[in-house]
């Protein structure tokens, strides 16, 4: 079992069909590499807390960003 002071990592990989603006997005967030449609986001802290503090803005950037993406698409 983990314990909150542990330094943790995560990697997620996921496709969009924009994802060289999603990952625009993600300039100032984290580590990724963007390859056709393929995101790769890799984050690591110094404890489970952190992490999870990362996880969390990088899903709120995520989400706006898809968000933006999906309402400038709708004329």
């Amino acid at each position: 079992m983990m314990k909150k002071n542990e330094t943790s990592h995560f990697e997620l990989t996921f496709i969009h069909s924009d994802a060289q603006a999603l990952a625009a997005s993600l300039v100032t967030e984290c580590d990724f590499t963007c390859n056709d449609n393929l995101i790769t986001v890799s984050e690591s802290a110094e404890s489970v807390v952190d992490l999870r503090a990362r996880w969390n803005s990088l899903m709120r950037g995520l989400i706006a960003s898809e968000h933006a993406l999906s309402a400038a698409g709708e004329d």
